[in-house]
């Protein structure tokens, strides 16, 4: 299995131990670097790594809020320190460093983040009870894409597909770490270690253990791979026009038999067409008041539907981002995020007006 990873290729396929990144790999990580001559100069020069760094701690963390936080503490940290800064590594090797550094403290004290598959068997049976999860379980976050930008590098983001966040917070926080900056940013093992202040062996076994037990929990290859085409488009904007008319037959039309259905912060989840839309067409649809859907792209150009229910004046207020995965043609998993809180950070109208009509448009 392959995927885009930074500027790179990352192989899936073959032994845990053959694994790596191959061509156009980034370099300069730790070569020397001009010491900013000022404060507005530090700033200039350590704002155009923001967009990397933000995905970085994202890739850590699976959430867009706390990867927002860690971003700012990583600049507020280097504000007051970068007088200290000599020069004899990058500044993003520096502020790769200081990110690092403050998601391993920071996941230190908090649980791993899952989607609902991470805590148990699929249900089977569509008329399950569903209530909220607990306080203690923390959920994996979408990340929404910015606008299209032609001038832009392709690799600002990097890999941060759903299926691999979620794969990666399978992993042990250094671990994890080490996997982050060795196969999908191509650092050499020499500069991990400098950046972790450990050994190049201690790296290598780290990495090692980490793409052994990675192997477990690895994505299908359209999971992290496909792209969003014209005939991809078409079938999102069908899926989103059946959800939002409660077409059962034309949802099974449009799912495979194996799709997954998640919605968190419920902890229940199915594997099998009949009963998840047994579920919708059941506890669902029937509460579910007059809605509009509105396209995007998140996790590097996975598509999403993000769905506005009609509220007592009228409007359109936010209620769940729909993350999908298509394979065959076909919708593989559905993953609802039910968190209006997500609309905000993913630059998503705050309302959509009484009038809007019920045809299926796209952000960009």
């Amino acid at each position: 299995m392959t995927f885009r990873a930074g500027r790179c290729l990352y192989w899936w396929s073959g032994s845990p131990s053959t694994r790596r990144c191959h061509v156009n790999t980034l370099s300069g990580h730790s070569t020397p670097h001009a010491v900013p001559r000022d404060g507005d100069d530090f700033l200039e020069q350590a704002a155009a790594f923001r967009p990397e760094l933000l995905a970085h701690c994202y890739r850590m963390l699976g959430s867009v809020h706390d990867a927002e936080d860690l971003v700012q503490e990583t600049f507020l940290r280097a504000w007051r320190g970068y007088s200290g800064f000599e020069g004899r590594s990058s500044l993003r090797f520096w502020l790769y460093r200081i990110a690092t550094s403050a998601c391993l403290t920071a996941l230190h004290h908090r649980s791993r983040r899952v989607v609902p598959a991470g805590l148990g068997a699929a249900s089977d049976d569509p008329h399950v009870p569903v209530e909220p999860a607990g306080a203690g379980i923390e959920w994996v976050q979408p990340m929404a894409d910015p606008p299209p930008d032609p001038a832009a590098v392709v690799a600002e983001r990097g890999s941060v597909r759903l299926a691999l966040i979620v794969a990666l917070q399978e992993l042990p926080p250094r671990q994890r770490a080490v996997l982050i900056l060795r196969d999908v940013l191509s650092w050499r093992a020499a500069e991990v270690a400098a950046l972790l202040d450990t050994s190049t062996a201690a790296v290598n076994s780290a990495l090692q253990r980490a793409r052994e037990r990675l192997d477990k929990a690895a994505p299908h290859e359209d999971d992290v791979h496909d792209s969003l085409d014209e005939r991809g488009r078409a079938l999102v904007d069908s899926f989103a026009r059946a959800f939002q008319d409660a077409d059962v037959a034309a949802l099974t039309r449009l799912l495979r038999d194996d799709v997954r259905l998640e919605m968190p912060p419920e902890p229940v989840w199915f594997a099998d067409r009949t009963v998840a839309l047994g579920f919708l067409e059941r506890r669902v649809f029937p509460i579910a008041p007059d809605q509009r859907m509105l396209g995007l792209t998140v996790n590097d150009g996975q598509p999403a539907v993000a769905a506005y229910w009609r509220g007592e004046d009228g409007a359109f207020q936010p209620h769940a981002v729909n993350v999908l995965t298509m394979r065959g043609r076909r919708v593989a998993r559905v993953v609802v995020f039910r968190d209006p809180s997500l609309f905000a950070l993913m630059g998503l109208p705050a309302t959509l007006a009484a009038g809007t009509a019920p045809d299926v448009s796209w952000r960009w």
